[in-house]
């Protein structure tokens, strides 16, 4: 008798356990599924290079909207730097926010990263660039920019010339708009690229790389910048070489430096392909407010026109 109740005792002791354990698990389970923040409180705003405009742009917006919904906002810097950039994510995690805006240095790189954060009930959203694992994409239409300025410098040099492309970091908002510019090339056959490199999306690189490119191609009239930055580069090196009256460059991005650029007499630069970073954080704030009230939108993929700005019509250009 005595050991039947002992086996008794250790049978029941061992159930009550495993009960115990199997109600802590469920418990977390239901903790991580519930785990998405029912109000945007805290925001943690990533960018590629803060010595780009660009993104000036959207710290600026960021403070504007964080003001506007009673958020705190943290913003960080990666300077091109994919370990920053993780490093950074593991930071917003420690400090809970609810909101990570990112523009990724690497889109498929920082995708760990941004799976620990949405595993830490965080709303993830890419901006500028996609990346991989985000809850939601902003971005330019990029396609849509690069055929927008080829075009215009297609026109301009009346369907026939020579053309280099000042190329960039090999990430997907640079890679549609080397795509979109091609696909406008396509219908001026009279216009062929005779050179293309990659600058580090920045005036100094885009400077230095494009004047390798003249030193090899005497014989240019065009030239393409996948962004502003690169194309003002660009257009100083053609300045340097004395070459303003036979080269024309065009950008994308609609910074301020572009339109002072455009409004400067004798310059090469004659137009730039807009985005709107402002705008693409007001829609991640958006985005953000929406899935933490339990109105996820549908459309996880958005993406903001690009509009052609030139001398001609720069004065009616709003700008960032």
């Amino acid at each position: 008798m005595k050991i039947k109740n002992k086996l008794t005792v250790a049978c029941a002791a061992l159930l009550a356990a495993t009960m115990l354990l199997a109600g802590c698990d469920n418990g977390d389970e239901d903790k991580t599924a519930n785990s998405t923040p029912k109000e945007i409180k805290s925001i943690g705003l990533m960018v590629q290079d803060m010595s780009n405009p660009f993104f000036s742009s959207m710290q600026k917006e960021a403070k504007i909207q964080a003001k506007k919904i009673g958020a705190k906002l943290n913003v960080q810097d990666a300077q091109l730097d994919l370990a920053n950039q993780d490093n950074q994510i593991s930071a917003f995690i420690e400090q809970k926010v609810d909101l990570i805006i990112v523009s990724a240095v690497d889109e498929s790189g920082l995708k760990p990263a941004i799976e620990r954060a949405r595993n830490a009930g965080i709303i993830v959203v890419a901006v500028d660039t996609p990346a991989k694992g985000a809850d939601a994409i902003i971005t330019t239409n990029g396609v849509q920019a690069g055929n927008l300025s080829c075009t215009y410098l297609s026109e301009k040099l009346g369907g026939k010339g020579n053309i280099l492309i000042v190329d960039g970091t090999p990430i997907q908002t640079i890679t549609d708009r080397i795509k979109g510019c091609k696909t406008a090339l396509k219908k001026y056959p009279g216009v062929k690229v005779v050179g293309q490199q990659a600058s580090k999306n920045d005036r100094a690189t885009g400077l230095s790389v494009t004047t390798d490119m003249l030193t090899a191609n005497k014989d240019v009239q065009g030239i393409f910048g996948m962004n502003d930055p690169s194309a003002l580069g660009a257009s100083l090196a053609v300045e340097q070489a004395g070459r303003q009256k036979q080269i024309i460059v065009t950008g994308v991005d609609g910074s301020p430096q572009a339109v002072d650029e455009l409004k400067r007499s004798g310059s090469s630069f004659i137009g730039t392909a807009t985005q709107n970073p402002a705008e693409m954080v007001r829609q991640a704030v958006k985005f953000g407010q929406d899935t933490a009230k339990g109105k996820k939108p549908k459309k996880t993929t958005i993406l903001i026109p690009s509009k052609m700005v030139t001398r001609d019509n720069v004065s009616e250009y709003k700008g960032w």
